[in-house]
C-alpha cells in the first residue's frame, strides 16, 4: 500500500492522471511551463471533444516515444484557465515548449498530431504574443474575472434550482447588488484619491491672489504709459512759453528794455 500512496502523491504533483494524459487544474497548470507538452482544452458536453477522446488517448499512449507529455483541461471545472488561455472554440489544443505557447490548428487524428511533433511543424507556427501569454499579469486578471463569473453563475443556478426563486427576481437581485457594489467602490476610490492627493484650496487661493495682483500691476503700468505722452506734451508747452517770455524782455540798442507791444 505504501507504493500506491507514493504513486498517487506523485500524480497529484502535476494534476490528476488518466492513462498517459495529465489533467491540469488551476493550481497545477504552471507545470506545463516546463518541458514539451500537447494540451487539450475540452468540455464534457462538447460533441467534437467527445469525438476526439479516443484519438487523444491514443496520442497520449505514444507520447513517451515522442519525448513529449500530453495533458488536458476541463474548462467546466477550471473556468479560470478558459480565460487565461482565451479559449473561444472547443476543443482547443496548444503546443508548449519551455513556456512558449503555440496554438495547434492541424488535423484531429493521431497521425497529424504525431507528425506535428516529430517533424517539428510547431516551429512554423507563430508563438502566442507576450501580452496574451497565459502567465502574464493581464491574462491572470482575465482568469480571475472568469472565475468570478463562474461563481456568479453557480449562485444564480442555486437560487433558481434549489430555492425556487423566479428568474426575474434572481436577475433583479444581481442588478441591485451590481449597483450597490459599484457605488461603494466609487466612493472608496474617491476617498482614496482625496487621501493620497488632498485638496489644495489654500494654494489655489494664493495663486488667485497672485494673478489678481499681477493684473492690478499691469493695469497701473498701462495707465502710466497712457499718461506719459500727456506729461511730455505739457512739459514741451511749458518750455515753449518760457522761451517766448524770455524773448519779449531782451534789451534793445542802448540797453533799455523795449516794452512796446
Amino acid at each position: 500500500m505504501a507504493w500506491l500512496t507514493y504513486v498517487f502523491a506523485a500524480a497529484l504533483i502535476c494534476g490528476e492522471a488518466y492513462g498517459n494524459a495529465v489533467v491540469f487544474t488551476e493550481s497545477t497548470w504552471n507545470d506545463m511551463l516546463q518541458d514539451e507538452w500537447m494540451v487539450e482544452f475540452y468540455a464534457p458536453w462538447c460533441p467534437a471533444c467527445k469525438a476526439l477522446v479516443p484519438v487523444w488517448n491514443d496520442f497520449a499512449d505514444w507520447a513517451p516515444h515522442l519525448n513529449i507529455r500530453v495533458g488536458q483541461v476541463d474548462i467546466t471545472q477550471n473556468p479560470g484557465l478558459s480565460g487565461r488561455f482565451m479559449v473561444t472554440a472547443l476543443p482547443t489544443i496548444y503546443h508548449v515548449k519551455d513556456g512558449v505557447f503555440r496554438q495547434y490548428s492541424g488535423g484531429r487524428d493521431r497521425d497529424s498530431l504525431m507528425n506535428f511533433v516529430q517533424q517539428q511543424k510547431w516551429s512554423q507556427v507563430k508563438p502566442i504574443s507576450n501580452w496574451k501569454h497565459p502567465n502574464s499579469i493581464q491574462m491572470s486578471t482575465v482568469a480571475q474575472f472568469f472565475r468570478w463569473s463562474y461563481q456568479i453563475r453557480a449562485i444564480h443556478t442555486h437560487l433558481v434550482d434549489h430555492t425556487g426563486l423566479p428568474y426575474w427576481l434572481s436577475y433583479a437581485l444581481f442588478a441591485l447588488a451590481t449597483i450597490v457594489i459599484g457605488a461603494t467602490l466609487g466612493l472608496l476610490i474617491v476617498a482614496v484619491i482625496d487621501f493620497v492627493f488632498p485638496p489644495k484650496a489654500l494654494e489655489y487661493q494664493r495663486m488667485s491672489e497672485s494673478v489678481s495682483r499681477g493684473n492690478d500691476s499691469d493695469l497701473a503700468e498701462d495707465e502710466s504709459v497712457d499718461q506719459s505722452p500727456k506729461a511730455e506734451k505739457d512739459s514741451t508747452e511749458s518750455a515753449s512759453k518760457k522761451k517766448k517770455s524770455k524773448k519779449s524782455i531782451e534789451p534793445v540798442g542802448d540797453g533799455t528794455l523795449d516794452c512796446s507791444p
